[in-house]
Formats: C-alpha cells, sequence, structure tokens
C-alpha cells in the first residue's frame, strides 16, 4: 500500500511538473527534435540548419535526433506519444501529415489530433535523375520514349513520400511502365543511381545538387510548377512534355498535442525569425528550396489542403495503401 501512495505522489508531481505553470520558464533544458529520415539525406540537412538556429533564438541545444522509417512514420508516431511539454518536437516533410494518410491503410497516430502544428519552414521541389554514364538520355521526352519502349525492363528508386508519389505521377501522366524499388532514404537511393543499379530517380533537390556539380548524375526535369532558383536551366516536367504535372513538398515543425499554448507562442515565434533571416534564406535557396515563414494556421491550412491534393495523385496514380 505504501508503494501504491508513493507512486500516486510521484506522478502527481510529474504532472505538477509538466503543467502549463512551468512554461513561463520554457526552454528550460535541450530540446529533442525528432526526424523520420536518415543522416545525410535533404531534410536532415536544413533539420540541423534550423536547430543551429534555434539554439540561438532560444538558449538551449537543440539535438536533432534520427528515426528512419516508414516514411517518416516512425519518427512521427515517437512525438504524438510524447509528453507535451514543448522539449521533444517533429520536423518532417510533407509525407507524413499529407501523403501518408493515403498511403497506408492505418497509421499510428493521427495526424491532426495528436499534434500542435507549429509552423512552415520550407518548400521544395524533387528532381528527375539519371546517371549519364549508364542511361543515354538528354530530356525527359527521351526517358519516357525508352521507357515506352521496353515496359517494366527499368526501374526508378524512390527515398521518401514525395519520391515515391513523384515517379508515379510521371508514370500516369506520360502513360510508361516501370519497376519502383523503395529505399529508407534518398541517399542510398542516389548510390544505387550512380551504380547503374536503378535507371532514374525522383529526388529531394537539397540532395540533388551536390551530386549534379560533380556531373554524376543529370537534371531532366524539376516537378515544380516553377523552376527553382538554384536550377535555373532546369525545365519543369509540364516544360518538358509532361502536361498537368506539378508536385511540390514542404517542410514543418509540430509539437504534440496539448502543449502549453505560450510554449507554442514561444516556439512558433523562434522559428520564424530563423526562417526570414537572410542566412538561412541563402542556405535554402543555394541546396534547391525555398524560405517558406508561416505560424500554425499557416501550417495547418497547408496540411488540410495537401491532404486533399496529394490523395486525388494518389488515386490518380492507381497507388493502393499498405
Amino acid at each position: 500500500m505504501v508503494n501504491k501512495y508513493l507512486a500516486f505522489l510521484a506522478a502527481v508531481f510529474a504532472l505538477a511538473a509538466g503543467t502549463p505553470a512551468t512554461a513561463a520558464d520554457y526552454p528550460a533544458r535541450p530540446l529533442r527534435m525528432l526526424l523520420g529520415y536518415p543522416a545525410g539525406s535533404g531534410i536532415d540537412n536544413v533539420a540541423r540548419q534550423v536547430a543551429a538556429g534555434l539554439e540561438k533564438e532560444l538558449g538551449q541545444p537543440v539535438v536533432v535526433e534520427n528515426k528512419a522509417g516508414a516514411l517518416g512514420n516512425l519518427a512521427a508516431d515517437f512525438v504524438a506519444k510524447s509528453a507535451p511539454d514543448g522539449y521533444t518536437i517533429l520536423f518532417t516533410p510533407n509525407s507524413t501529415h499529407a501523403a501518408n494518410v493515403h498511403l497506408f491503410k492505418k497509421l499510428p497516430f493521427d495526424p491532426i489530433g495528436d499534434f500542435m502544428p507549429v509552423g512552415t519552414v520550407a518548400s521544395l521541389g524533387f528532381v528527375l535523375l539519371v546517371a549519364p554514364e549508364h542511361t543515354k538520355v538528354d530530356s525527359v521526352a527521351q526517358l519516357t520514349a525508352m521507357l515506352k519502349r521496353d515496359p517494366g525492363k527499368y526501374s526508378w528508386g524512390s527515398g521518401n513520400a514525395t519520391g515515391q508519389v513523384a515517379g508515379e505521377l510521371y508514370k500516369t501522366l506520360a502513360g510508361v511502365d516501370a519497376v519502383n524499388v523503395p529505399y529508407k532514404g534518398v541517399p542510398p537511393a542516389m548510390t544505387d543511381l550512380i551504380g547503374g543499379r536503378i535507371t532514374f530517380l525522383f529526388a529531394d533537390a537539397t540532395l540533388a545538387i551536390p551530386q549534379l556539380k560533380g556531373g554524376r548524375v543529370k537534371a531532366l526535369a524539376v516537378t515544380g510548377s516553377t523552376r527553382p532558383t538554384s536550377l535555373p536551366d532546369v525545365p519543369t516536367m509540364a516544360e518538358a512534355g509532361v502536361q498537368g504535372y506539378d508536385l511540390a513538398g514542404w517542410f514543418g515543425i509540430f509539437l504534440p498535442a496539448h502543449a502549453p499554448a505560450s510554449v507554442r507562442k514561444t516556439l512558433s515565434a523562434a522559428l520564424n525569425k530563423v526562417t526570414v533571416s537572410p542566412d538561412m534564406a541563402r542556405f535554402l535557396r543555394g541546396i534547391g528550396a525555398e524560405p517558406l515563414p508561416g505560424g500554425p494556421e499557416d501550417l495547418a491550412r497547408v496540411v488540410a489542403v495537401d491532404t486533399e491534393k496529394w490523395g486525388k495523385i494518389i488515386r490518380a496514380a492507381g497507388m493502393t495503401a499498405e
């Protein structure tokens, strides 16, 4: 009985320690930023830059933790089930809060009910890549013709939900058939592209640009409606002849649901300062992304719009939920 009483008291004190009354001191210790993709991925590079900026604004370390798997779902689930005290945050792309709703029959978390939106960070397109040493094409039209000559003979890689949907959308709109090879992240897919083990890859621009500079891959097109600042000479998929093609992703930050409102306000204000800074703008544009400053309402709006948009794209592509 005494042990049960002590356990009860411990629980009461634990709850008291995490109540909004302590939010005025936030943050009083280091923060954990969970990321659902491996170290070295494009989103990992952005997350670490944002974490460094938040450290300066908040005066506390922000430690990035990679919990890769299930197209970002593992990290999202971890944050959803974490204490809503503001010390565990999720840095994620549109995968977990827009695409995965349609790509998985059942998610271990509720993208809306289990999270509190903090703010948007960046928007980015993907790039259709081939390895010139192994695939002798110079345009999307030539790649399409090659795939049509031998349906099902060639393969393509995807390292995240956006890359997977980008490839399926290309197959649908261009009327081609190729085999998808899924990876846990873009870096291993890039390695296999360069090695000739897959024919093409839709990669986020943040990882494509360094390889393009080295000449080991060739960019045939970008997936968004406009050419990014960092790739002005690469046509959009629509410009390259795939009519109706328009696909872009975003990065944002979420807290677990029920975090104190004052904590979200502090974190959102700090994030906005980081996002609008000239240094961040230069960094993002240098890797093929664009700054997307915005608060909780902006992120909630983006989630709502993209959940519907991605659902239509995924259904049109004939993709079935896992």
